[in-house]
């Protein structure tokens, strides 16, 4: 009896320790999308107009974002990015303004701060409707270009290494424990 109890305590542990990292990342993952689901007042979108169409312009457009991203990760709410913005918006200019130097475009930045409309989008199974979304638009000389768009707040605006959007559709996790789990032939793929 005593072998067979030995036997089933890792089993159990496994068991246990999954069900606590599903619970943990249900609930980050299902908290998100009910905030972004329930209503428009607490998202805070970015939008990005490229100066024109042509590729320069366009990779450019995309390091001003690259630049821009990282400035709001610490944020924990809706009001504390948008505080964020409303207190650091020269930094947030000069960082763009920094971007732009170094690629020697003599073109500048505006950034504004209001609602912008924007059209139907589901990042991952959270599913933005058209309308108006309080946003930081930066406008890129002409603004005549492409442009590119993501949530700031709730954080969604993923973009892989090589700066593309990541589609949430298509993510995927990788779990060590499960991986440790098919290892002793305790968990099974449907």
């Amino acid at each position: 009896m005593t072998k067979a109890k030995n036997n089933i305590l890792p089993f159990v542990l496994g068991i246990l320790i999954l069900a606590l990292a599903m619970s943990a990342l249900m609930g980050a993952f299902g908290n998100a999308s009910t905030a972004a689901a329930a209503s428009n007042d607490e998202v805070l979108r970015l939008h990005v107009i490229a100066n024109s169409d042509d590729d320069f312009d366009q990779a450019v457009k995309l390091q001003v974002r690259d630049a821009i991203l990282p400035i709001f990760e610490s944020a924990e709410s809706y009001e504390d990015a948008r505080a964020f913005l409303l207190s650091h918006g020269a930094e947030i200019q000069a960082e763009c303004e920094r971007v732009l130097k170094e690629n020697g475009v003599d073109y500048g930045v505006e950034l504004t701060l209001g609602l912008t409309h924007f059209p139907d989008r589901d990042y991952g199974g959270t599913f933005y409707p058209e309308g108006d979304y309080d946003a930081l638009c930066v406008r890129l000389g002409a603004a005549n270009g492409q442009n590119w768009w993501c949530v700031l707040f709730p954080p969604l605006c993923l973009i892989t290494r090589d700066g593309q959007p990541v589609d949430l559709d298509e993510l995927e996790f990788e779990s060590d424990i499960i991986e440790w789990l098919r290892s002793i032939g305790w968990w099974f793929d449907d």
